[in-house]
């Protein structure tokens, strides 16, 4: 399971093996040599990056209390003492005088990457950069080897853990790989590290749309269990069914790039490697409990019988519709986050570097070409496809990893001219348009810049241009500006704008959904508004509050879905982790009475003082609907839905 709150918090006691470390130096251990260093635990000597700041002070408390072992941290510039440890001012220094088996790194996300990069260079065994938007090309610009789990997403790890908890399963670790484009940890890392713990029985894992590495997962299961005599159970759960195309769904890397499977395609290879999948980390306890005792793993010494299976076996997914065709990329689309830029002035930025581009004017058979991130190989990648149907094109795109520093080499372009089946005039102008795309993307920090052409007499011509730019550039470090000047308002959603001023990831879903929702953390929104789609009911929205929602946040959240008038009902379904189940229930009630509440809500509170949430909305007075169970919830929602 994957959250980052857990892999240093809550895992078994274990010792770290201290010789196993990354290092720059030449002649030291590979990258593949590090993973083992994600087995952590009570023994895991720990320091802090940032650690006199607010949010590192915050979370340092809290992780001794839970047993973590803490032993100091950095500060640049500072000697001395902070909640009662030693405080450095360099990590080499740290490193020297605490001997640290791991680090979290908490500063700013325009701060992160010289923080990693230092945490490199001294060797510290495993780094865990927190840091939520960190820019994708700094990520880049670091060495390709770099071991860095990031992870800032993790209330459905939470909730999974919550699940197994009630089943009467324990967790034996928590890996988190993080939502971020550019991972440090892979789900493969994670998968050798479980298939050897003698502690782990069976395996959750949690995915979701964007990349290709759960079907690299997949095709890790299918050869473990090949090779296995008796393997471990593995469910797993894939978020974004329904999700909005072309849309960033909260986490950063939570969209499909060109030639990107869908998230039904995912679950397809999963399934067909013999992974079960559920559609709500609420039911991974109940079904990795069936899946142990018919593995015979059951250890932990609870029984599951015939008439228990048939009662819980309902919680697993049920049948998905079929696959869909990919969408086509170059739709209109805008995605939070990051930037897409109209079109034309896309097509302009062509040919102000002298690349033939017009909508109009352009006959012949279209090709894709585009630059953008190869998520396995933590690099930047052309991608091309010699035709552009979106049924063929997840079949027909192929990408070609480049080294960020060195570029594009004459053999990738040789490569890329045989697979877009080019030639004449067009062969010879393939490598101008190339150039001209790599420099922009560099230079102006874009994650994509997707292009269609056609041949023409003596070259090619561009007819169609798909940019997009990353935000976190612009925020964090107020570079491109002049990129972001581009960013039209009156092009995008008020109702998206506005919730973006509040830090809420809101996005309305096309069609005729009814089903308002409210949920904390970009995972979980994706998983209720797919199952409660495989309940019959249709959600009218995708709303993220984030980790931290507080009372404040609720209450604009409602203010946001009260704006549609499609909704009937509003589900919320808050895991409180970060979140504090009464701050939430708290919410509510006051957005029903500033708000003037007219629909009915259903409510379902789980997690950090769920009992006191429940209790406030209980003895409320008001028209709310509170549920532990979230079949139950979902069922209510669909009756409310239904009534008018």
């Amino acid at each position: 399971m994957m959250s980052p709150r857990h892999v240093l918090l809550r895992t078994r006691p274990r010792s770290i093996g201290r010789q196993a470390f990354f290092s720059t130096s030449l002649g030291r251990r590979s990258y593949e040599d590090t993973i083992s260093n994600l087995k952590i635990g009570k023994d895991t000597r720990v320091i802090f990056q940032g650690f006199t700041g607010r949010q590192a002070t915050a979370n340092a408390r809290e992780s001794i209390e839970w047993g973590t072992n803490i032993v100091g941290g950095v500060t640049p510039g500072k000697n001395g003492e902070h909640l009662g440890l030693p405080v450095l001012p360099t990590v080499r220094e740290a490193m020297e005088k605490l001997k640290p088996d791991a680090t979290g790194i908490y500063v700013a996300a325009h701060q992160a990457t010289a923080a990693i990069e230092e945490a490199i260079e001294a060797e510290v065994p495993l780094i865990v950069a927190v840091a939520e938007h960190i820019p994708i090309h700094d990520i880049l610009r670091l060495r390709r080897q770099a071991f860095i789990p990031d992870a800032y997403s993790f209330i459905n790890s939470q909730a999974a853990v919550a699940s197994t908890t009630r089943a009467g399963l324990g967790q034996s670790l928590c890996i988190a790989v993080g939502g971020d484009v550019i991972p440090g940890t892979n789900f493969v890392d994670a998968l050798n590290i479980f298939e050897h713990d003698n502690d782990t029985e069976g395996i959750v894992l949690i995915g979701e749309i964007g990349g290709e590495a759960e079907m690299d997962a997949a095709d890790w299961i299918a050869d473990y269990r090949r090779r296995s005599p008796n393997p471990k159970p593995i469910a797993a759960i894939i978020g974004g069914i329904h999700a909005a195309p072309g849309r960033v769904m909260g986490h950063a890397g939570a969209f499909t790039l060109p030639g990107e499977p869908d998230a039904l395609t995912k679950i397809k290879r999963l399934e067909e490697a013999g992974a079960t999948i559920v559609n709500h980390p609420e039911k991974f306890g109940d079904a990795m409990k069936i899946l142990l005792g018919r593995s015979g793993r059951a250890s932990s010494g609870f029984a599951t019988t015939g008439a228990s299976q048939r009662r819980s076996m309902h919680t697993m997914r049920r049948t998905r519709p079929a696959l869909r065709a990919p969408t086509s990329h170059l739709a209109n689309i805008t995605q939070k986050r990051n930037l897409h830029i109209r079109e034309e002035f896309a097509l302009d930025l062509l040919r102000e570097n002298g690349i033939d581009a017009a909508k109009t004017g352009g006959e012949g058979r279209k090709r894709m070409l585009a630059v953008a991130v190869d998520r396995a190989n933590r690099s930047p990648c052309i991608i091309a496809s010699p035709m552009t149907d979106p049924e063929n094109l997840e079949v027909e795109a192929k990408k070609f990893p480049f080294d960020y520093r060195k570029g594009l080499e004459g053999s990738h372009i040789g490569a890329i001219a045989e697979h877009l089946q080019l030639k004449n005039g067009a062969l010879n102008a393939l490598p101008k348009l190339l150039d001209t795309l790599v420099d922009m993307y560099i230079k102006k920090e874009a994650f994509l810049l997707e292009t269609v052409f056609v041949e023409q007499l003596g070259g090619l011509k561009v007819i169609g241009a798909n940019f997009g730019f990353d935000d976190a550039a612009f925020r964090s470090s107020k570079r491109q500006a002049d990129i972001h000047a581009l960013r039209r308002l009156e092009d995008e959603d008020p109702q998206e704008i506005e919730a973006e001023r509040d830090g809420i990831v809101y996005i309305k879903l096309a069609g005729d959904g009814n089903i308002g929702t409210l949920v904390n953390g970009a995972g979980l929104a994706m998983n209720t508004v797919d199952a409660l789609a495989d309940a019959g009911g249709k959600a009218a929205n995708f709303l993220d509050t984030g980790g931290k929602a507080t009372s404040e946040t609720v209450k604009k959240s409602f203010q946001l879905i009260l704006q549609d008038s499609r909704v009937k009902v509003i589900f919320v379904n808050i895991f409180g982790g970060l979140t504090l189940g009464d701050m939430i229930a708290n919410g509510i009630l006051m957005a029903f009475k500033e708000l003037d509440m007219r629909l009915p809500v259903v409510v379902r509170i789980r997690g950090t003082n769920e009992k006191e949430g429940q209790k406030i909305i209980a003895e409320s007075g008001l028209p709310l609907f509170a549920f532990d169970d979230f079949e139950e919830a979902a069922a209510k929602v669909l009756e409310l839905a239904n009534k008018g």
